[in-house]
């Protein structure tokens, strides 16, 4: 099945109210390569995703993408704005995921970023790794999180290069998220670790 056909299918059976809390990517990823030309020049979803969990940057939101060891070629952004980002501790500043994606649209963006990093550092095996009490611990880190995002921000708001310009702006829209919707975003997904299904308008969700 096609991702226009997944779509179509996810359009006509999941209205706005029937929609789940939590979106699983997951058994849209392998349509979403299918879709493309098979013609040798598109890496398959092995050759695309080859990082590795002990490697993740901890920037990286809970969930089942993430940035490992990746290039530092900065082309992320140009094809997922609105999910990647770049920063490590080396400054090297390699690629991470701040948002996960909750559509098939989204989830095409983050693949065909993933797709552009010739170290193929990207894993989407986060699912069978992250557990309720590391996603809390991850939350507890908030405050490391939050204060390198505005250091990064005053540094890269005033740079004379156009693309840190840009990335600034990722990094409010990561900061606004930090502080705003992705608290409930956790406990839905630690609800989804826990069940294997997404929670139900009325389900009790895991604190933080």
């Amino acid at each position: 099945m096609s991702a226009q056909l997944i779509k179509r299918f996810y359009d006509v059976f999941v209205t706005e109210d029937r929609a789940p809390l939590y979106w699983d990517p997951m058994p849209y990823v392998s349509a979403v390569f299918a879709a493309q030309p098979q013609d040798g020049l598109w890496r398959g979803r092995d050759a695309t995703f080859q990082g590795k969990w002990s490697e993740r940057n901890w920037r990286n939101v809970p969930g089942p993408f993430y940035g490992a060891e990746t290039d530092n070629c900065w082309v992320g952004r140009l094809h997922a704005p609105r999910h990647v980002l770049y920063g490590d501790d080396i400054d090297y500043e390699q690629e991470f995921l701040y948002r996960q994606p909750r559509s098939i649209e989204e989830l095409r963006a983050v693949i065909f970023a993933a797709r552009e990093d010739p170290w193929a550092g990207w894993a989407c095996d986060g699912d069978a790794h992250w557990t309720p009490a590391l996603v809390r611990q991850w939350w507890r880190d908030r405050a490391r999180l939050r204060e390198w995002i505005t250091t990064k921000h005053r540094c890269w708001s005033d740079s004379d290069r156009a693309d840190e310009r840009e990335a600034a702006t990722g990094l409010a829209d990561y900061l606004t998220y930090l502080d705003g919707d992705l608290h409930g975003d956790l406990q839905v997904y630690s609800y989804f670790l826990d069940n294997h299904i997404s929670p139900a308008q009325g389900d009790r969700l895991p604190t933080l």
